[in-house]
């Protein structure tokens, strides 16, 4: 028996078409076609994909006959509309509660480094002693989820660099709405936050503890609501995902019109780099350098830099 009519029964019998078997095995659909017409061979890694998937044997699959194995009803994929096959809205939607988390823990540990601002009990040590500490503890905890989150991000898009789009008009209605949502609870929040730093301005260790921590779950929101959002933009997720591709992985999709696609991606992501780059070093130099007297607002920087990506993205896609 043929490895194509051991593929062609396989999937037959989870109810997946060629684009759902794609999807899964980080190919293009065009690449799974020309395996079943037997014009080209899948390389090793993604053999062993297939064999994963479907528990069976490498030897079986190329040259055995899994023809006579029976359809297993339980991990059958639904008949109908397009279905997340890969996962990918659990995976975007940790993705955005990690990302979002992570910033506020760094900004509720800025808020423990004002409120013990010039108090230390250690006998000769620096009055900021437990200050740096708390903006230490807080990056680090912070950045324990962003880093991760990160990777786990770039390892889905990796894996799955096309996805199809599966979100119904309803989903793409709700996701809007709850942006909305975020967006404007984020900012009343962040109102609320510079209200209280007037009221406490007489302190400047309570003012800014009050700034931060009351900060820290609107820029949640603030964070969390767009990213939440724009996992339904899976076209955009897609050029994203090709991105982050080198042209040899690309070349294994199987097609060729997408080279031109992930060279631009890849521009377009070092355009954003760069800005968020820029806006960190900003963020930095404004926390930590005492000349600029801006402590409490360093946090400001990310956001902007977020409206930079956002502005430059806009005007790509008017161009395009």
């Amino acid at each position: 028996m043929s490895f194509r009519d051991n593929l062609q029964h396989l999937r037959a019998t989870r109810n997946m078409t060629q684009e759902q078997l794609a999807m899964l095995l980080g190919v293009s659909r065009q690449s799974v076609s020309k395996w079943e017409a037997e014009r080209s061979y899948p390389e090793m890694d993604k053999l062993l994909k297939i064999c994963d998937l479907f528990d069976c044997t490498l030897d079986d699959l190329v040259s055995g006959d899994l023809t006579g194995r029976p359809d297993e009803t339980s991990s059958a994929i639904p008949s109908g509309p397009a279905t997340d096959v890969t996962g990918y809205d659990e995976a975007m939607r940790r993705f955005a509660w990690k990302m979002a988390l992570g910033v506020a823990i760094i900004l509720l540990g800025a808020a423990l480094a004002c409120l013990l601002s010039g108090v230390c009990t250690i006998p000769g040590a620096d009055p900021d002693t437990y200050s740096v500490m708390g903006v230490l503890g807080g990056v680090a905890v912070g950045l324990a989820f962003i880093i991760p989150s990160s990777l786990e991000r770039t390892s889905f898009e990796k894996a799955h660099p096309y996805v199809e789009d599966f979100y119904t008009t309803e989903d793409k209605d709700a996701a809007r709405r709850s942006l909305s949502h975020d967006l404007v609870g984020g900012i009343a929040i962040v109102m609320v936050a510079v209200m209280s730093g007037v009221l406490l301005s007489s302190n400047d260790n309570l003012c800014g503890f009050a700034i931060m921590a009351i900060l820290a779950p609107g820029v949640f929101l603030l964070v969390r609501g767009p990213l939440l959002s724009s996992r339904t933009d899976v076209e955009r997720y897609n050029d994203d995902a090709l991105g982050e591709l080198s042209d040899r992985e690309v070349d294994q999709l199987g097609d060729p019109s997408l080279q031109e696609r992930a060279r631009t991606s890849r521009r377009e992501n070092g355009i954003y780099g760069s800005i968020m780059g820029v806006a960190t070093i900003v963020g930095l130099l404004l926390l930590f350098v005492p000349a600029f007297h801006a402590q409490p607002w360093f946090w400001v920087a990310w956001p902007i830099g977020g409206l930079a990506c956002g502005l430059v993205r806009s005007l790509r896609w008017r161009q395009a």
